[in-house]
């Protein structure tokens, strides 16, 4: 006579095995996210870099033609003459991008001062400038400690 054991079928995962798998995805997600966010937010201040050295040398030119520098503070202003934002949208820019005289009281015929805003929270660079004689710099909370967050 032969005795079978009832066999125990397996079906899916268990309860314990489902909450591991949620555990392990919930700290890699935590672990991820803020590198991805960081991630875009570098990119987002080097479109800004690209944007400032692009309307530098568009403001040159202007001065070479013009013998003066073109200031504005909307994108109305210096948008016949200037692209004013950075990325590929002027609805959703990354960036707005203004024109000024340099500080110290320098005249817009001899210097131009370029300033990038962000349109969403950058707090560890924040504004961008760039002026005509080469000056850069940011005003974010890594503008000391970590200088190449702003200028590479």
């Amino acid at each position: 006579m032969t005795h079978k054991t009832p066999r125990r079928q397996h079906r899916g995962f268990t309860l314990i095995e489902l909450m591991i798998v949620v555990a392990i995805v919930g700290i890699l997600a935590a672990i991820a996210y803020p590198a991805y966010q960081d991630s875009v937010l570098k990119g987002k201040r080097a479109q800004a870099r690209t944007a400032l050295a692009e309307l530098m040398q568009q403001q040159e030119r202007y001065m070479t033609q013009r013998n003066t520098y073109l200031a504005f503070s909307t994108a109305a202003a210096g948008a016949a003459t200037f692209k004013t934002y950075s990325g590929d949208s002027a609805t959703d820019p990354a960036y707005t991008i203004t024109a000024q005289a340099c500080p110290g009281g320098a005249a817009i015929t001899d210097c131009v001062q370029l300033v990038a805003t962000p349109t969403k929270p950058d707090p560890k660079v924040d504004v961008l400038s760039l002026t005509s004689a080469g000056v850069k710099s940011c005003s974010g909370t890594e503008k000391t400690t970590n200088p190449k967050l702003c200028w590479p």
